[in-house]
C-alpha cells in the first residue's frame, strides 16, 4: 500500500518538473521579448518625435501596432509639456533661454490625438518642449496567471510589461 501511494506521489511531482516548471519558464521569457519590444517600440517613437519636432498619426498607428504584436493590450499615455513664453511677466527683454522666462503647459493622450485628427495627423511641437510616453499592460499574461495559480503573489491589477520614455524635442515641428 505505501509503495503504490510512494509511486503516486512521484508521479505527481515528476509531471509538475517535467511540465508546470518548464511552461513557467517559457512563459516568463515571453513576457521577456514583450517587455523588450515594448520598450524599444517606445524608445524609437518618441525619438522619433523628439528629432521631427511632430507626432504624426501614422508613427502613432506604427508604434500601437508593434505594441499589441506581442499580444497584449496597453494603456498608452502621452504627454507635452509646452514650453511658452511668459508674456504676463513685466520685462523689458523676453528671451527664452532664461530661467523664469518661460511658462510650461501639459497636452496629454486625448487632447494629442484630437490635435492629429484636426490637423491633418499631426501635432506639432516646438523645440524645448518634453515628449513623454508610458506603456503599460492592461491584461493578465499568461506567466501572471500561472504564478497567480500557483504562488498567488501577484494581484489582478499589477502589470508585468512596461516601458517608459521621455526627451526633449530638438527641432521645430513647423
Amino acid at each position: 500500500m505505501s509503495d503504490t501511494l510512494i509511486t503516486v506521489i512521484a508521479i505527481a511531482l515528476a509531471a509538475i518538473l517535467m511540465f508546470v516548471f518548464p511552461l513557467m519558464t517559457i512563459a516568463d521569457r515571453t513576457d521577456d521579448v514583450s517587455q523588450l519590444a515594448v520598450k524599444t517600440a517606445t524608445t524609437e517613437f518618441v525619438d522619433t518625435a523628439r528629432t521631427t519636432g511632430k507626432i504624426t498619426q501614422a508613427n502613432y498607428d506604427k508604434f500601437l501596432e508593434t505594441i499589441t504584436s506581442t499580444g497584449n493590450t496597453y494603456d498608452v499615455e502621452l504627454e507635452v509639456e509646452v514650453r511658452d513664453t511668459n508674456l504676463g511677466k513685466k520685462t523689458s527683454m523676453v528671451q527664452a533661454d532664461k530661467i523664469g522666462e518661460n511658462a510650461q503647459y501639459t497636452v496629454y493622450t486625448s487632447q494629442i490625438e484630437e490635435e492629429m485628427r484636426n490637423n491633418g495627423g499631426v501635432y506639432y511641437c516646438k523645440e524645448g518642449d518634453l515628449i513623454s510616453a508610458r506603456v503599460k499592460n492592461t491584461n493578465q499574461t499568461i506567466a501572471q496567471q500561472l504564478k497567480n495559480f500557483f504562488y498567488t503573489v501577484t494581484g489582478n491589477d499589477t502589470y508585468t510589461v512596461a516601458a517608459n520614455h521621455a526627451g526633449i524635442v530638438t527641432a521645430n515641428g513647423r
